[in-house]
């Protein structure tokens, strides 16, 4: 793998986390500070993706992960967007 492609790929992966990480903020924010209504429900609505966990069992050494869960809802891909549009425009 080029050098350039690796910086490429890890700034996306970058932005992807901080992305999320800002939607996962944006979220905890509407659901403490929003009153009850139909857009509070709209945007703290989520969808859960999870993934069992994942054994890895070499003779040294066994690594077991998981289980892993994403959970996608409004604000955790205006978050990811807001993030790309920035990153976008700065770098």
């Amino acid at each position: 793998m080029n050098g350039a492609v690796g910086r490429r790929v890890g700034r996306l992966l970058l932005m992807v986390v901080i992305g999320l990480v800002l939607g996962a903020l944006l979220t905890e924010l509407s659901v403490r500070f929003m009153p009850e209504s139909a857009a509070r429900t709209f945007f703290t609505t989520s969808v859960a993706a999870a993934f069992g966990p994942l054994v890895v069992d070499l003779v040294a050494v066994g690594i077991t992960l998981g289980p892993l869960v994403f959970h996608v809802n409004a604000l955790s891909v205006v978050g990811f967007l807001v993030v790309l549009l920035a990153a976008r425009a700065w770098l």
